[in-house]
This record gives structure tokens, sequence and C-alpha cells, in this order.
């Protein structure tokens, strides 16, 4: 399976914040790389035939998951804690549904879509990060 994507491997919140951070993604873009991935998702179950029965109540709202609308104590964190329970899913059911040409075809998609977004951020980047980081308690 791909690693390329930010929830393929060990991922926590920390990874998918980083993976926002690194490619300069604000609240807005975020978002946007979010949807991808839950449309994608959605089509994907709603065209196979097992999923559809088991999983299509899920994606009757947006965003999936548990955490879809909570921030936790993270500032704007919301759209990686999304992403962390979208990509579990897609990560841990559909990838396994996927030969090595769906994945290769999809891992292409994605190489170009996180390209137009990374030029997207260049022009309406994201604020600096604050001195006393996002996940530090105190």
């Amino acid at each position: 399976m791909s690693g390329h994507f930010p929830f393929s491997g060990n991922t926590n919140r920390v990874s998918v914040f980083g993976f926002y951070d690194r490619y300069n993604l604000n609240q807005s873009l975020q978002e946007k790389y979010y949807k991808w991935w839950y449309d994608w998702a959605k089509n994907f179950v709603m065209n196979d035939p097992d999923l559809k029965v088991t999983k299509a109540r899920d994606f009757e709202n947006y965003p999936y998951g548990q955490h879809s609308h909570v921030d936790f104590h993270l500032h704007q964190g919301a759209w990686t804690t999304t992403l962390i329970d979208l990509g579990g899913f897609i990560k841990g059911t559909l990838f396994g549904k996927m030969d090595d040409e769906a994945m290769h075809k999809l891992d292409e998609e994605h190489h170009e879509f996180l390209h137009n977004l990374v030029k997207e951020a260049e022009k309406n980047p994201r604020p600096d990060n604050p001195d006393v980081g996002y996940f530090r308690h105190f």
C-alpha cells in the first residue's frame, strides 16, 4: 500500500497536523483536502455493493466520523481529527479492496490534487504558528 497519504502510516493528530503545516495549508485548504478524501471514500462506498449496505449511512453527514464536530484542545485542529477518523476507515477498509493498479491511479490523482493545493496555499498561506505550540498543555 502507498505511504504517501498523511494517514497511511502510524498516524496521530500531530502527524496529520504536521502534514498540513508542511504543505502550508490554511483552514479552508485543509477542509478542501479533507473533502477530496471524503468524496473519494463516499464514491467508493456507494459503488461497492457490500460497503453500500454496511457503510453508506456513515456518509449521510459531513464530515465523517466520531470527531466530526470537535476541535479537542487543539487550536484549529478540527480538520486534523476528522482526517484521522476518515483516514482510518480508508486505510483499514477501502485500501484492502484495491488492487495495485487502482492504488497507483489514486496515488497519481492525489499527487496532482496536492500539487494544485500547494499552489493555492502560496496565494493564501496559513498564519504562522504561535510561540506556544498547538500541542503543548499548560
